[in-house]
């Protein structure tokens, strides 16, 4: 199972690089509309609509995606709309427990979930997709490693009983190590941050660490309800293609905001 996992994750980290610094910017909105379309589809599964429904969903969200895409002006409102999603709305289900709602307003959260993340790496400069995404791998995996080493108090066990404060703090840690070195090395974003401006920007990559184990949590409380441990089956060792950006969802949209506030896009 490991080793199917490793080779998995390498195949899709090499094509999504390739990708990202290969194809011009119409090419590469068209591939992230057709994940979001992907993930929209295993959405729709999820809250217990039929497949040729499911299916219509995808297409229709990989659409709106791909031509919100070309109209770049409008991704700073619906990022901002999709942020106070995950710093209100999120938090309040999460707390108080996911429960059965009606096939059409599971598939409108999803639209909000997905369409804006997808929009967020659609706009971003190649190297600052790649900057964010990685961030939220360090913080995932670090979160990880700490949890598995280290956890004990467990963060939200009936939704996803494996999650411990001890994972979060080691996540938001490789976050910031991150974030530093990122500002450091990176020209354009070390010539922005200086004094006391490293106090927003470090709070705002600890905000996208939090916003990212949301994501994450929202994912797996969406699996629970449905009696489901993955997403899906599309990605051998993975699951599904929500298993893979729930993170992402949550974090890129406000992240694309992060760096229009500090002027890097």
């Amino acid at each position: 199972m490991f080793l199917t996992r490793a080779l998995t994750a390498a195949v899709l980290l090499a094509a999504f690089i390739a990708a990202l610094f290969w194809l011009d910017r119409v090419q590469f909105a068209l591939v992230v509309s057709c994940v979001v379309g992907l993930g929209a589809c295993e959405w729709a599964r999820l809250v217990n609509a039929g497949r040729a429904l499911a299916a219509a969903y995808g297409a229709i969200c990989a659409g709106i995606c791909f031509w919100l895409a070309q109209t770049i002006w409008l991704a700073p409102w619906i990022c901002a709309a999709a942020g106070v999603f995950w710093l209100t709305a999120a938090p309040y289900w999460l707390a108080r427990g996911f429960r059965p709602a009606p096939i059409g307003a599971g598939m409108a959260v999803g639209a909000i979930v997905l369409i804006p993340a997808g929009l967020a790496m659609a706009v971003l400069a190649p190297g600052q997709t790649l900057m964010v995404m990685g961030l939220i791998w360090i913080s995932d995996t670090a979160a990880y490693l700490a949890g598995r080493a280290f956890g004990r108090r467990k963060l939200a066990p009936s939704i996803s009983p494996g999650k411990t404060w001890e994972g979060v703090a080691g996540g938001a840690i490789g976050c910031m190590i991150y974030a530093i070195i990122w500002a450091l090395f990176e020209p354009d974003l070390r010539a922005r941050v200086q004094g006391v401006v490293w106090i927003p920007f470090l709070a705002g990559a600890l905000l996208l660490c939090a916003l990212g184990v949301a994501g994450d949590l929202f994912e797996s409380g969406l699996k629970r309800q449905a009696g489901a441990k993955d997403s899906g089956k599309l990605l051998p060792g993975h699951g599904g293609v929500l298993d893979r950006i729930d993170s992402a969802t949550a974090t890129l949209p406000p992240a694309l905001l992060l760096m229009q506030a500090i002027g890097t896009t």
